[in-house]
Protein backbone atom coordinates (compact mmCIF):
# COMPACT_ATOMS: atom_id res chain seq x y z
CA UNK A 1 0.00 0.00 0.00
CA UNK A 2 1.24 3.09 -0.88
CA UNK A 3 1.98 6.28 1.56
CA UNK A 4 -0.84 8.12 0.01
CA UNK A 5 -3.52 5.22 0.43
CA UNK A 6 -2.22 4.42 4.09
CA UNK A 7 -2.80 7.91 5.10
CA UNK A 8 -5.85 8.06 3.12
CA UNK A 9 -7.33 5.17 4.81
CA UNK A 10 -5.79 5.90 8.27
CA UNK A 11 -8.08 9.29 8.16
CA UNK A 12 -10.55 7.48 6.47
CA UNK A 13 -11.19 4.69 9.68
CA UNK A 14 -11.05 8.22 12.24
CA UNK A 15 -13.24 9.64 10.75
CA UNK A 16 -15.66 6.66 10.32
CA UNK A 17 -14.76 4.92 14.08
CA UNK A 18 -12.77 7.15 15.83
CA UNK A 19 -10.26 4.55 15.60
CA UNK A 20 -6.41 6.01 15.68
CA UNK A 21 -4.10 4.58 13.87
CA UNK A 22 -0.65 5.60 13.42
CA UNK A 23 2.01 5.25 10.95
CA UNK A 24 3.33 2.50 13.27
CA UNK A 25 0.78 0.86 13.14
CA UNK A 26 0.68 0.44 8.94
CA UNK A 27 1.59 -3.42 9.35
CA UNK A 28 -2.15 -3.60 10.93
CA UNK A 29 -3.68 -2.22 7.53
CA UNK A 30 -1.64 -4.79 5.40
CA UNK A 31 -2.70 -7.33 7.17
CA UNK A 32 -6.42 -7.13 8.22
CA UNK A 33 -7.47 -5.77 4.77
CA UNK A 34 -5.43 -8.34 2.72
CA UNK A 35 -8.24 -11.07 3.78
CA UNK A 36 -10.61 -8.81 2.81
CA UNK A 37 -9.23 -8.29 -1.01
CA UNK A 38 -9.09 -12.07 -1.61
CA UNK A 39 -13.15 -12.24 0.11
CA UNK A 40 -13.96 -9.47 -2.56
CA UNK A 41 -12.40 -10.87 -4.74
CA UNK A 42 -10.15 -7.58 -6.03
CA UNK A 43 -6.49 -7.00 -7.51
CA UNK A 44 -5.03 -5.76 -4.66
CA UNK A 45 -4.60 -3.42 -2.00
CA UNK A 46 -4.69 -0.04 -3.89
CA UNK A 47 -7.94 -1.61 -5.75
CA UNK A 48 -9.41 -1.92 -2.52
CA UNK A 49 -8.87 1.99 -1.07
CA UNK A 50 -9.66 2.90 -4.71
CA UNK A 51 -12.97 1.70 -4.48
CA UNK A 52 -13.58 3.05 -0.89
CA UNK A 53 -12.52 6.21 -1.89
CA UNK A 54 -15.39 6.24 -5.09
CA UNK A 55 -17.73 4.97 -2.77
CA UNK A 56 -17.11 6.03 1.02
CA UNK A 57 -20.68 4.92 2.53
CA UNK A 58 -20.66 1.56 0.70
CA UNK A 59 -20.94 -1.73 2.00
CA UNK A 60 -17.32 -2.52 1.13
CA UNK A 61 -16.05 0.61 3.03
CA UNK A 62 -17.57 -0.27 6.11
CA UNK A 63 -16.41 -3.77 5.90
CA UNK A 64 -13.12 -1.98 5.58
CA UNK A 65 -13.49 -0.24 8.57
CA UNK A 66 -14.90 -3.30 10.58
CA UNK A 67 -11.61 -5.25 9.40
CA UNK A 68 -9.40 -2.92 11.68
CA UNK A 69 -11.88 -3.26 14.79
CA UNK A 70 -10.01 -5.17 17.59
CA UNK A 71 -12.49 -8.10 18.61
CA UNK A 72 -11.14 -9.42 21.52
CA UNK A 73 -13.31 -10.32 24.21
CA UNK A 74 -14.12 -13.32 26.25
CA UNK A 75 -16.55 -14.18 29.21
CA UNK A 76 -16.58 -12.33 32.63
CA UNK A 77 -13.52 -10.33 31.10
CA UNK A 78 -10.90 -9.28 33.41
CA UNK A 79 -13.35 -10.45 36.13
CA UNK A 80 -12.83 -8.31 38.94
CA UNK A 81 -15.48 -5.65 37.09
CA UNK A 82 -18.42 -8.71 37.44
CA UNK A 83 -17.32 -9.35 41.10
CA UNK A 84 -17.62 -5.60 42.12
CA UNK A 85 -21.14 -5.42 39.85
CA UNK A 86 -22.12 -8.28 41.52
CA UNK A 87 -20.79 -7.36 44.78
CA UNK A 88 -21.41 -3.08 45.26
CA UNK A 89 -23.07 -2.15 41.91
CA UNK A 90 -25.91 -4.87 41.20
CA UNK A 91 -27.64 -4.21 45.18
CA UNK A 92 -27.36 -0.61 45.22
CA UNK A 93 -29.15 -0.46 41.65
CA UNK A 94 -32.22 -3.10 42.47
CA UNK A 95 -32.33 -1.38 45.85
CA UNK A 96 -32.68 1.69 43.99
CA UNK A 97 -35.07 0.59 41.12
CA UNK A 98 -37.52 -1.68 43.83
CA UNK A 99 -40.56 0.27 43.09
CA UNK A 100 -40.65 -0.18 39.13
CA UNK A 101 -38.91 -3.36 39.14
CA UNK A 102 -36.99 -2.48 36.01
CA UNK A 103 -32.88 -2.90 34.75
CA UNK A 104 -32.22 -1.51 31.52
CA UNK A 105 -28.05 -1.95 30.66
CA UNK A 106 -26.25 -1.00 27.80
CA UNK A 107 -23.06 -2.96 26.56
CA UNK A 108 -21.43 -0.64 24.16
CA UNK A 109 -18.93 -2.08 21.67
CA UNK A 110 -20.00 -5.65 22.69
CA UNK A 111 -17.63 -7.31 19.79
CA UNK A 112 -18.81 -11.07 19.66
CA UNK A 113 -21.21 -10.73 22.52
CA UNK A 114 -19.31 -12.44 25.33
CA UNK A 115 -19.79 -9.44 27.76
CA UNK A 116 -23.51 -8.87 27.53
CA UNK A 117 -23.81 -12.92 27.98
CA UNK A 118 -22.26 -12.52 31.07
CA UNK A 119 -23.98 -9.86 32.42
CA UNK A 120 -27.30 -11.84 31.58
CA UNK A 121 -25.62 -14.95 33.38
CA UNK A 122 -24.98 -12.47 36.39
CA UNK A 123 -28.75 -11.48 36.68
CA UNK A 124 -29.96 -14.85 36.58
CA UNK A 125 -27.56 -16.07 39.47
CA UNK A 126 -28.48 -12.83 41.17
CA UNK A 127 -32.01 -13.31 40.54
CA UNK A 128 -33.59 -14.16 44.04
CA UNK A 129 -32.57 -10.65 44.98
CA UNK A 130 -34.81 -9.16 42.33
CA UNK A 131 -38.23 -11.50 42.18
CA UNK A 132 -40.42 -9.67 39.32
CA UNK A 133 -37.73 -7.62 38.20
CA UNK A 134 -37.69 -6.72 33.72
CA UNK A 135 -34.08 -6.99 32.80
CA UNK A 136 -33.34 -5.83 29.51
CA UNK A 137 -29.86 -5.55 28.08
CA UNK A 138 -29.20 -4.06 24.74
CA UNK A 139 -25.55 -4.92 23.32
CA UNK A 140 -24.44 -2.74 20.18
CA UNK A 141 -21.42 -2.71 17.96
CA UNK A 142 -20.38 -0.85 14.45
CA UNK A 143 -19.72 -4.25 13.12
CA UNK A 144 -22.50 -6.18 11.16
CA UNK A 145 -20.12 -9.57 10.84
CA UNK A 146 -19.37 -9.54 14.64
CA UNK A 147 -22.57 -8.91 15.86
CA UNK A 148 -24.33 -11.33 13.45
CA UNK A 149 -22.45 -13.96 14.73
CA UNK A 150 -22.94 -12.54 18.66
CA UNK A 151 -26.57 -13.01 17.80
CA UNK A 152 -25.66 -17.07 17.24
CA UNK A 153 -24.57 -17.42 20.86
CA UNK A 154 -22.14 -19.94 20.01
CA UNK A 155 -19.02 -20.08 20.58
CA UNK A 156 -15.80 -22.68 20.38
CA UNK A 157 -14.59 -25.31 23.50
CA UNK A 158 -11.61 -22.53 23.86
CA UNK A 159 -14.09 -19.90 24.03
CA UNK A 160 -16.23 -21.36 26.44
CA UNK A 161 -13.36 -22.58 28.78
CA UNK A 162 -11.93 -18.80 28.63
CA UNK A 163 -13.46 -17.35 31.33
CA UNK A 164 -16.36 -19.74 32.01
CA UNK A 165 -16.04 -21.78 35.57
CA UNK A 166 -17.19 -25.56 35.41
CA UNK A 167 -20.13 -24.51 37.01
CA UNK A 168 -21.31 -21.57 34.47
CA UNK A 169 -20.83 -23.95 31.81
CA UNK A 170 -23.28 -26.65 32.61
CA UNK A 171 -25.54 -23.56 33.90
CA UNK A 172 -25.49 -21.67 30.81
CA UNK A 173 -24.19 -23.51 27.84
CA UNK A 174 -25.49 -26.16 25.65
CA UNK A 175 -22.99 -28.26 23.74
CA UNK A 176 -23.55 -27.50 19.76
CA UNK A 177 -21.25 -29.46 17.46
CA UNK A 178 -17.82 -28.90 18.32
CA UNK A 179 -18.88 -26.27 20.46
CA UNK A 180 -21.16 -24.74 22.69
CA UNK A 181 -24.43 -22.44 22.57
CA UNK A 182 -25.37 -20.19 25.34
CA UNK A 183 -28.93 -21.39 26.37
CA UNK A 184 -32.23 -19.86 25.89
CA UNK A 185 -32.56 -18.05 29.18
CA UNK A 186 -29.51 -15.74 28.83
CA UNK A 187 -30.28 -15.77 24.67
CA UNK A 188 -33.92 -14.18 25.61
CA UNK A 189 -32.23 -11.42 28.08
CA UNK A 190 -29.82 -9.98 25.14
CA UNK A 191 -31.25 -7.63 22.57
CA UNK A 192 -28.31 -7.04 20.03
CA UNK A 193 -28.20 -3.91 17.54
CA UNK A 194 -26.17 -2.66 14.80
CA UNK A 195 -24.80 1.09 16.49
CA UNK A 196 -21.28 3.14 16.01
CA UNK A 197 -20.70 5.04 19.68
CA UNK A 198 -19.68 8.30 17.12
CA UNK A 199 -23.37 8.49 15.83
CA UNK A 200 -24.50 9.89 19.50
CA UNK A 201 -26.84 7.97 21.26
CA UNK A 202 -30.69 9.01 20.11
CA UNK A 203 -33.00 6.28 19.64
CA UNK A 204 -31.43 4.08 22.39
CA UNK A 205 -33.64 4.89 25.51
CA UNK A 206 -32.06 5.18 29.00
CA UNK A 207 -29.97 2.99 31.22
CA UNK A 208 -29.54 2.45 34.66
CA UNK A 209 -25.85 1.09 33.84
CA UNK A 210 -23.53 1.29 30.91
CA UNK A 211 -20.71 -0.63 29.70
CA UNK A 212 -18.54 0.61 27.79
CA UNK A 213 -15.11 -1.15 28.16
CA UNK A 214 -11.74 -1.47 26.42
CA UNK A 215 -13.05 0.83 23.30
CA UNK A 216 -12.22 3.97 24.32
CA UNK A 217 -8.66 4.13 24.37
CA UNK A 218 -8.51 3.72 20.97
CA UNK A 219 -9.90 6.64 20.73
CA UNK A 220 -8.37 10.42 20.69
CA UNK A 221 -9.04 12.77 23.61
CA UNK A 222 -11.59 14.84 21.78
CA UNK A 223 -13.42 12.09 20.50
CA UNK A 224 -13.64 10.44 23.70
CA UNK A 225 -14.98 13.12 25.58
CA UNK A 226 -18.11 13.57 23.10
CA UNK A 227 -18.82 10.16 23.29
CA UNK A 228 -18.48 10.38 27.14
CA UNK A 229 -21.07 13.28 27.02
CA UNK A 230 -23.84 11.63 24.50
CA UNK A 231 -23.04 8.30 26.96
CA UNK A 232 -24.55 10.60 30.05
CA UNK A 233 -27.31 12.39 28.33
CA UNK A 234 -28.93 8.70 28.23
CA UNK A 235 -27.63 6.87 32.28
CA UNK A 236 -30.13 7.84 34.50
CA UNK A 237 -28.83 10.48 37.14
CA UNK A 238 -28.42 7.86 40.16
CA UNK A 239 -27.32 5.26 37.11
CA UNK A 240 -23.33 3.82 36.82
CA UNK A 241 -20.90 4.19 33.67
CA UNK A 242 -18.23 1.01 33.76
CA UNK A 243 -15.41 1.65 31.89
CA UNK A 244 -11.92 -0.50 31.16
CA UNK A 245 -9.37 -1.18 33.94
CA UNK A 246 -6.66 1.21 31.84
CA UNK A 247 -9.84 3.67 30.85
CA UNK A 248 -10.41 7.11 32.89
CA UNK A 249 -12.86 10.09 32.48
CA UNK A 250 -10.07 12.08 34.51
CA UNK A 251 -8.87 15.13 31.88
CA UNK A 252 -11.71 14.85 29.40
CA UNK A 253 -15.00 16.72 30.72
CA UNK A 254 -17.15 16.82 33.92
CA UNK A 255 -19.60 14.65 33.09
CA UNK A 256 -18.72 11.81 35.13
CA UNK A 257 -16.72 11.34 38.41
CA UNK A 258 -15.20 8.16 39.75
CA UNK A 259 -17.69 6.72 42.31
CA UNK A 260 -16.25 6.31 45.73
CA UNK A 261 -14.54 2.94 46.60
CA UNK A 262 -15.02 1.46 43.26
CA UNK A 263 -12.44 0.98 40.23
CA UNK A 264 -13.33 1.58 36.81
CA UNK A 265 -16.93 3.18 37.93
CA UNK A 266 -17.84 6.70 37.04
CA UNK A 267 -21.17 8.25 38.04
CA UNK A 268 -22.60 11.60 36.85
CA UNK A 269 -20.80 14.27 37.73
CA UNK A 270 -22.71 17.23 35.95
CA UNK A 271 -26.06 18.04 34.85
CA UNK A 272 -26.61 16.87 31.52
CA UNK A 273 -29.40 17.56 29.21
CA UNK A 274 -30.69 13.59 28.79
CA UNK A 275 -32.92 12.19 26.39
CA UNK A 276 -35.36 9.37 26.56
Amino acid sequence: MSPENAAFFRAFVLQRSGLVLTPAKDYLLRSRLEPLVRAEKLADLCDLIGRIRMAPTGALAQKAVDAMATHESYFFRDGAPFEQLRAKLLPALIERRRSHKRLRILSAACSSGQEPYSLAMLMIEQAALMPGFHIDILATDMADAILERARTGWYSDFEVSRGLSAERQARFMMRDGQGFRVADEVARMVRFRRHNLLEGTAGLGRFDLILCRNVLIYFEPARKAWVLERLAEVLEPDGALMLGSAETVVGLNSVFAPAAGQRGVFAPGATVARVA
